[in-house]
């Protein structure tokens, strides 16, 4: 059973439909930009939650506040034609909507219009406020982005930071390619039982500037 309050499943399944959604067609756009058609043949140009939904990275977002979609099949070789940067700027392209969604979610505490202790005053309803609503949409967004950002395959970042990085640490980053999602598991799932807590050393520093700078 998930030990979820109504409030927080709600938040949680909209920001997986939409969030997802908008993250895996931003790579299928920039991948389509660049010339490559392998997304469309994939069906990936598309607003269809379906078409980019994984069950189980769904199903870890809405339990733990943390998930992925199915990665976007994209051709390097075609991209490559077009540009020795599209790689990385098709990569960008996913991370950089979910800075844009958080963006847009802060315009109200902006203007005033809410407030993070509004976000956290009690509620009798089943519905989450909007201020609650917008508090977990701007961090899930921001998690999202700085977590893809890591320069560990089959992360988004991976393929920046191999396009940025002088020649030896991008060849690194290539070798060790094929163990990315062991050396994911080792890090973020198997290392708090251990006492070792990536998450909270490497994520939650630049997550929770972000955060007080995008609300205040």
């Amino acid at each position: 059973m998930l030990d979820l309050d109504p409030q927080t499943l709600i938040t949680r399944i909209i920001i997986l439909v939409v969030a997802f959604t908008i993250h895996e067609l931003s790579h299928a756009l920039a991948a389509t930009y660049f010339g490559d058609d392998t997304p469309r043949l994939n069906g990936r140009l598309t607003l269809n939650p379906l078409a980019h939904l994984d069950p189980l990275g769904s199903l870890l977002l809405i339990v733990q506040g943390f998930g992925w979609a199915k990665p976007v099949p994209v051709n390097p070789y075609a991209l490559q034609r077009r540009s020795p940067a599209a790689m990385m700027w098709v990569s960008l392209a996913g991370p950089a909507s979910n800075f844009a969604l958080a963006l847009l979610a802060a315009i109200p505490f902006w203007l005033g219009l809410t407030s993070l202790s509004q976000a956290f005053s009690p509620s009798s309803s089943w519905l989450p406020s909007p201020a609650t609503f917008l508090t977990e949409w701007i961090f899930t967004n921001l998690l999202l982005m700085l977590f893809n950002l890591l320069p560990i395959a089959p992360l988004d970042g991976e393929k920046i930071a191999i396009y940025l990085l002088p020649g030896p640490a991008s060849r690194f980053l290539e070798t060790i390619r094929p163990y990315g999602p062991i050396v994911l598991l080792v890090v973020f799932f198997l290392g708090p039982s251990l006492g070792l807590n990536f998450f909270n050393w490497v994520i939650m520093p630049p997550l929770e500037g972000l955060f007080r700078l995008l609300v205040g």
